[in-house]
C-alpha cells in the first residue's frame, strides 16, 4: 500500500471559543486545587498558554472566578450525588464537577445537555479512562434538581 492509498483520518472540527474557555478554566482550577495558587496568579498565567487568544476569555474567567469563589457551596450541591467524598475524587474529576455545577447554576441560557456534554468531553480529554461516565452520572442527577423544568421539557420532546 502506498501513502496515496492510505486512508486519511478526518480532522476533528475546530474547537469553539467556549470549549477552549472551559478547557483553560479547567486547567486553572486544577492549578488552584493542587498547588493552591490564587486567582491572580492563575489569571496571569493563562494568556501565556497556547490557544488562549482563541478562547472566550470572559467566559473562561467567569468560570474560574465563580468556581473558586463558590467552591464550598458547589461541593455541597454535588456531594449528595457522589459515591465518596469530593476530596477522594481525582483532582480533574472534582474540578470538572465543580465547573459543571457552576455552569448549570449560573448560565441558564446554556442548555443543561450542552453543559453535561462539554463536561464529558473535558473528562475524556483530561481525565481517566472511565471518568467521563462518572461525570455524566453525577451531572445528570444534579441537573434534575437544578434544572427540573428543562429536564422535564426534554423528556416530553422525546
Amino acid at each position: 500500500m502506498t501513502t496515496a492509498d492510505t486512508p486519511k483520518t478526518p480532522k476533528p472540527p475546530p474547537k469553539s471559543a467556549r470549549r477552549r474557555a472551559r478547557e483553560f478554566a479547567l486547567q486553572g482550577l486544577y492549578q488552584w486545587r493542587l498547588k493552591a495558587n490564587d486567582a491572580a496568579a492563575i489569571e496571569a498565567h493563562l494568556p501565556e498558554l497556547e490557544g488562549y487568544a482563541k478562547a472566550d476569555q470572559e467566559f473562561c474567567l467567569a468560570l474560574l472566578r465563580g468556581v473558586m469563589r463558590h467552591s464550598d457551596d458547589l461541593s455541597t450541591l454535588i456531594t449528595p450525588h457522589l459515591d465518596r467524598p469530593i476530596g477522594e475524587l481525582s483532582p480533574i474529576e472534582a474540578c470538572i464537577l465543580l465547573q459543571g455545577a457552576f455552569e448549570l447554576q449560573q448560565f441558564a441560557e446554556t442548555p443543561y445537555r450542552v453543559i453535561i456534554n462539554e463536561s464529558i468531553e473535558l473528562a475524556k480529554t483530561f481525565g481517566g479512562s472511565e471518568g467521563h461516565k462518572y461525570i455524566n452520572g453525577v451531572l445528570d442527577k444534579l441537573a434534575v434538581g437544578m434544572r427540573a423544568a428543562e429536564v422535564e421539557a426534554r423528556k416530553q420532546v422525546r
